[in-house]
């Protein structure tokens, strides 16, 4: 796993010629009905362990919650099944909210 500043994040999804990454986020359904990245992809942390096989391990994955914590786990988690390109959000969604997309809502 390795963390991932959300500048750094921003900037990746601006680049047209690197991959895009899939943007996993393990938060609650009630979490992204407040704010959530365009094109994440919902997968609460207590259903990782029975889906995570739904998660293509060729692509790179960026794990994303409130503050980056749940994120983290879950990211070692991948990492622990052999997923090699995993990224933990530094700060989550609420960095993103505060320093990226100021327009969105924040809790």
């Amino acid at each position: 796993m390795k963390p991932l500043t959300v500048s750094e994040l921003a900037h990746w999804r601006a680049d047209t010629q690197r991959a895009r990454p899939v943007l996993l986020d393990v938060r609650e359904p009630w979490e992204t009905q407040i704010c959530q990245i365009e094109g994440s992809a919902l997968m609460p942390m207590r259903e990782v362990p029975t889906r995570f096989v739904d998660i293509d391990p060729d692509q790179p994955v960026v794990c994303i919650c409130h503050h980056g914590g749940r994120s983290a786990h879950v990211a070692m988690f991948l990492n622990r099944q052999g997923y090699g390109d995993v990224y933990n959000l530094t700060g989550g969604i609420d960095a993103w909210a505060r320093q990226i997309d100021r327009a969105m809502a924040t809790y």
